[in-house]
């Protein structure tokens, strides 16, 4: 039998209807027949140190919002797979992310700071300003008003010459709105170098996927846009890469936008206000469960000699130390004063604003 297997190619479905999505790295850890990782040895483990990194700031963000000491956020948990894979594909020093409220690993690998992503969830508005050179935008909480921006952002880079690509993500509930379908249709009709990533985890908040559309797959809207479709095993972290990477070279070379869709499931609720109990049905999470995303790249390096039992100690204990460092940095942070409210509104405050914002200084000095 043949182990030659063919090269990825931009797909939906098979052709008798039923989904097909493309995947590498088996659920027992193991390649298909005949795959090949685009991914080495060393990139390989640092993808998973960056998945259990994430794994591990979901649960000291959810410790400490039930603490009272921060906010709501959404955690990745289940979803690791399709973040990572998808960011290791750019280049941070050209490509940008832009995302929406639950990809935490993909902004860490771009070179923002964890604290600087923690001042958001404690209210603090300088958490939205990303360093000089971290191509990053803020993180959005609107549902799907990411999109429009990536594309624009896409086409000014295009239109000065940059040789970068936007990657921007979004969830299956932030397909059916309006802001998705305008900006593929926008970003095929410009050639924009731009790749909307979807992660498909089964709910919109308590909204089934199944209640969001009748299309086979979500991916299978691409063609009316004019742009690829492509459906991969958001749970496998070399499959995510393989077609991401896909995707970004389609752009680079000016090949215009692809719509890649992620099948993965959210393991846990969708954020800290939720509780997934009351809509996920017991037996669909167990059945997702064997198929965490880190419990099979962990496999698949342990059957390779790439990790073992002391080095998985060595690096959650390095990974706590940081998540540690960064909350007690960002508690001892000075509060933000009210003159933040108009920082970064403009270039300049208007007249009516600058009078506003003297206003309320002065109240608060009075007090």
């Amino acid at each position: 039998m043949s182990t030659t297997r063919p090269a990825f190619t931009p797909q939906f479905m098979r052709e008798d209807g039923d989904a097909a999505p493309w995947t590498v790295l088996r659920p027992d850890g193991q390649l298909e027949e005949g795959a090949r990782p685009t991914l080495d040895d060393a990139q390989l483990r640092e993808a998973c140190e960056l998945m259990l990194f994430s794994r591990a700031f979901d649960e000291k963000g959810f410790s400490l919002q039930r603490q009272g000491r921060f906010g709501t956020f959404s955690p990745v948990r289940g979803q690791e797979a399709s973040v990572v894979g998808a960011a290791v594909a750019l280049d941070p020093q050209r490509d940008w992310v832009v995302p929406q409220y639950r990809e935490l690993p993909a902004l860490l690998r771009q070179g923002l700071p964890l604290e600087q992503f923690m001042l958001t969830f404690l209210g603090d508005p300088r958490g939205g300003l990303a360093p000089e050179g971290v191509n990053v935008l803020p993180i959005q909480i609107g549902l799907a008003a990411q999109l429009p921006q990536a594309v624009g952002l896409a086409w000014g880079l295009a239109r000065q010459g940059r040789d970068a690509v936007v990657l921007v993500f979004c969830g299956d509930g932030a397909s059916s709105e309006g802001d998705f379908h305008e900006a593929c249709n926008l970003a095929g009709t410009l050639g924009a170098p731009v790749v909307f990533l979807l992660q498909n985890n089964g709910w919109a908040i308590s909204t089934p996927r199944s209640r969001q559309s009748a299309a086979v797959t979500l991916a299978a809207r691409a063609p009316g846009y004019g742009i690829p479709g492509s459906l991969v095993d958001g749970n496998d972290l070399l499959a995510v890469h393989e077609v991401v990477s896909d995707a970004v070279g389609r752009a680079r070379a000016g090949d215009g936008p692809s719509l890649v869709e992620t099948l993965t499931y959210r393991l846990g609720d969708h954020n800290t206000a939720d509780d997934a109990r009351r809509y996920q049905p017991a037996d669909e999470l167990e059945s997702w469960a064997p198929r965490d995303p880190i419990a099979r790249v962990l496999a698949h390096l342990r059957s390779r000699d790439l990790w073992d039992d002391e080095h998985d100690a060595a690096v959650r204990a390095r990974i706590g130390r940081r998540i540690d460092e960064a909350v007690r940095t960002v508690e001892g942070v000075e509060p933000p004063g009210v003159d933040h409210l108009f920082a970064h509104v403009g270039e300049e405050l208007s007249p009516r604003l600058a009078r506003q914002r003297a206003d309320l200084i002065a109240s608060v000095e009075t007090r």
